[in-house]
């Protein structure tokens, strides 16, 4: 019997327990900004309605239980988080955004953050934590209602925001320039040490994954691709063995829709940055097919609403068929 499981991918944006200090250019959220944050938090995650969900900008795991526990559908789902270790130098705890993962399925194992870069990959020298990602990929093993395990992987690659580093001087533009380039060799790295933990991935076992989360950039850029492992030369007959696939591109039944297909809007202008990508197992191209990709949605209102509680991202949720 065919069923549907759906998968989503939600930015939350700065969920943190009120008074803590995230950016100097962004205030503490009060008491009832934090009461207002988790019950929008709670209501889209209930919208949502999905079987597994990849959460990022989680500054507080304990924030996120408290959302779960104002939630309806999430009350009793399996949380799988990362709490990063203390600052060496001060013994305080990082304040870095992390990944969290939700699931009313369960896990066939603990959840494994990825810290550190593999073997062979590494930012230029000299550069802030060149062997490490800046927010560690969560892989969780998720047990399908048919006892088949399906790897979920959340990861958020580096924004465009400039990199500006301690002790920059010069020219404004050249400056500016500089620190766009930091970003963007920061955010290709952590593409590439993504496509080799996935690689190492494939050839340990081969089984059904999907990578989803804050990209940072669209489908077809470059360090988009990185991850999809596209172009990859490969065995007669394996053509598409170790290659992700964008839900949206793929998605059987229907004609794709062309319009309210984003997540990010600013200054009128619209992009989709967060992506649910699947491996072969969900390409009925593949004869390894196990299912198929049935439905995209975005849920994106709340971009135009601008609710002051609300995230600065519009979540998709993609439904799969198994066969």
């Amino acid at each position: 019997m065919q069923q549907e499981i759906r998968f989503a991918t939600f930015n939350v944006c700065n969920l943190s327990q009120p008074g803590a200090k995230l950016y100097d250019n962004l205030a503490p959220l009060t008491e009832a900004g934090y009461e207002a944050k988790v019950a929008w938090t709670a209501q889209q995650l209930d919208q949502l309605d999905a079987d597994v969900i990849g959460l990022q900008e989680i500054f507080s795991l304990d924030a996120l239980r408290d959302v779960l526990a104002h939630s309806e559908r999430y009350r009793h789902a399996t949380l799988a988080g990362f709490e990063p270790p203390a600052d060496p130098a001060t013994g305080l705890p990082r304040v870095t955004p992390e990944l969290a993962l939700i699931s009313r399925l369960p896990l066939a194992a603990p959840a494994q953050a990825y810290i550190m870069f593999p073997d062979g990959v590494a930012l230029p020298d000299g550069s802030r934590d060149a062997d490490r990602f800046a927010r560690a990929p969560l892989h969780a093993q998720i047990v399908l209602p048919d006892e088949r395990i399906v790897d979920v992987i959340v990861v958020h690659l580096k924004s465009k925001r400039p990199d500006y580093q301690q002790g920059d001087s010069g020219d404004a533009p050249m400056l500016h320039a500089q620190a766009n380039l930091r970003s963007l060799i920061r955010r290709g790295t952590e593409a590439v040490a993504l496509r080799a933990l996935l690689s190492a991935m494939d050839k340990a076992i081969r089984r059904p994954r999907i990578v989803l989360g804050d990209f940072n950039d669209t489908v077809d850029a470059v360090t988009t691709h990185i991850v999809m492992g596209a172009g990859a030369a490969c065995e007669p007959g394996e053509e598409l063995h170790g290659q992700l696939f964008d839900c949206r591109q793929i998605q059987s039944g229907r004609e794709r829709r062309r319009d309210a297909g984003y997540t990010i809007a600013h200054e009128g202008r619209h992009a989709t940055i967060d992506h649910v990508l699947v491996s072969e197992e969900f390409n009925p191209a593949s004869h390894h097919a196990i299912g198929e990709v049935v439905d995209v949605s975005y849920l994106n209102q709340h971009l135009i609403d601008a609710t002051p509680a609300a995230s600065d991202h519009g979540q998709v949720l993609a439904t799969l068929r198994l066969y």
